[in-house]
């Protein structure tokens, strides 16, 4: 009888060990899926480009009280130039030729300007200032009108893609002192442009 009861006694404490030692599986927390955010790149005004331009302009000669009016002109070329990002501003420079067809010259003309473009990069978006030097040259009622003067404008830009970009730019030339060496001095030669650009940016 005593070692039925130690027995039980045992297997009751054997059972109660196996009980309180007992651990419920643990259901593991649900996965939850990482969206990656989507990469922006950064629109890159910085480097080389090149390319074409053409608009139209008008010109006057002013001299001794009197306006000439030399009538419309058509106006298209290249351009060259780099820019350079401090932060947000963009600094740079840029060659550009431009050959001029005015209604009332004789022949052609030719614009060769070499400037300094100051700009806010807003992403795709480019506004700017624009200052330096021009030379024009024409026959104007058979004398060579020849000067180099300023040039000063504004414009903006637009990245279409990060290789291609396209603008709209409004420029006003001034030369003083043209054909000095027939009338003298006095007679100044001023120019507005506006022009669509397209650019390739390397």
């Amino acid at each position: 009888m005593k070692k039925f009861i130690l027995a039980s006694i045992a297997s009751i404490a054997a059972t109660g060990a196996i009980a309180g030692g007992y651990v419920a599986p643990v259901a593991p927390a649900p996965e939850v899926p990482v969206v990656a955010s989507p990469i922006v790149e950064a629109s890159n005004w910085q480097g080389f480009y090149a390319g074409l331009q053409y608009g139209q302009g008008s010109a006057d000669l002013e001299g001794f009280g009197e306006s000439l009016d030399l009538g419309d002109a058509d106006a298209y070329g290249l351009h060259a130039g780099y820019n350079h990002a401090f932060g947000k501003f963009i600094l740079g420079g840029e060659l550009d030729y431009n050959k001029l067809d005015f209604d009332n010259a004789d022949d052609d003309g030719d614009l060769t300007r070499l400037r300094a473009r100051a700009g806010y990069d807003m992403g795709r978006f480019l506004p700017y200032v624009t200052l330096g030097a021009a030379r024009v040259s024409t026959d104007y009622q058979g004398a060579d009108l020849s000067e180099t003067g300023i040039t000063y404008g504004v414009g903006a830009e637009y990245l279409v893609t990060e290789k291609f970009s396209v603008g709209l730019e409004y420029t006003r030339n001034d030369f003083s002192d043209v054909l000095e060496d027939r009338v003298g001095d006095g007679l100044d030669l001023d120019s507005d442009l506006v022009q669509v650009r397209a650019s390739y940016r390397f």
